[in-house]
């Protein structure tokens, strides 16, 4: 396994809870809309076995020609020791990086993609509609819905709606109008639905697509095919 250590370059404040570190492309290093990475602080790998408190699994929020990595996440007063440790870092402090996958790659079939994310979960399609907007080739149009409760939302210079690109982006703040969007989006029954969120807010969202007539296939989840094919086997019949 290759471990590639780099440095961070810029700390952006995106609302009073989230940050987005900017680090350094180390050669040889690639990658694709919608990967995620093993994001890990310095001395997680010092002892005999790795500090997994030391290391989280990331989105990538950035794409390749942007020239930097991004690692996007909340940080609350009360957070994890990771976080904890992440808030004190610097510009110019060394992180790592390892085992970069992506599962959520965008699907270019001719159809219409619908983005269900909830909170900062976004920052997982940030780079997927960077590349629709840049070249739409094979996908129909593209619709966001995002849920935030803090209302602090994301990324709104580039999730806003755009009729002539066939983008539309829309943002709730409360659950009971997320799901009526989902039930609408759902009235597609040839879409193709990326979920990103908590396992809760993704089982959820199954459950709904699910009860509205969408098949397995068309749901796309950021994780490893046997913890998609757990999610994805959500018995409608209780």
């Amino acid at each position: 396994m290759q471990i590639y250590w780099t440095t961070i370059n810029k700390i952006i404040d995106e609302t009073p809870e989230v940050r987005t570190y900017l680090l350094d492309c180390p050669e040889e290093f690639t990658w694709e809309e919608g990967s995620h990475t093993h994001f890990a602080l310095e001395g997680f790998n010092a002892g005999d076995k790795p500090n997994r408190g030391l290391i989280r699994h990331m989105s990538i929020s950035t794409l390749p020609n942007e020239n930097t990595i991004g690692i996007t996440t909340r940080i609350r007063e009360q957070c994890s020791e990771f976080k904890a440790v992440l808030r004190n870092h610097k510009v110019g402090d060394k992180v790592a990086i390892f085992k970069t996958h992506s599962n959520v790659p965008l699907k270019r079939e001719g159809k219409n993609v619908y983005l269900l994310s909830s909170g900062v979960g976004l920052a997982t399609f940030r780079p997927l509609v960077l590349d629709y907007l840049e070249r739409a080739d094979n996908v129909n149009q593209i619709h966001s819905l995002n849920i935030d409760s803090s209302k602090d939302f994301l990324f709104t210079n580039i999730f806003k709606s755009a009729p002539d690109k066939k983008f539309t982006a829309q943002f709730v703040d409360n659950r009971k109008d997320y799901y009526e969007e989902v039930k609408n989006l759902a009235e597609d029954r040839d879409g193709l639905f990326y979920v990103v969120g908590s396992d809760e807010f993704i089982v959820q969202n199954i459950e709904v697509l699910r009860e509205h007539g969408i098949k397995p296939e068309q749901i796309m989840l950021d994780k490893h095919e046997q913890q998609r094919s757990e999610l994805l086997s959500v018995d409608l019949s209780i």
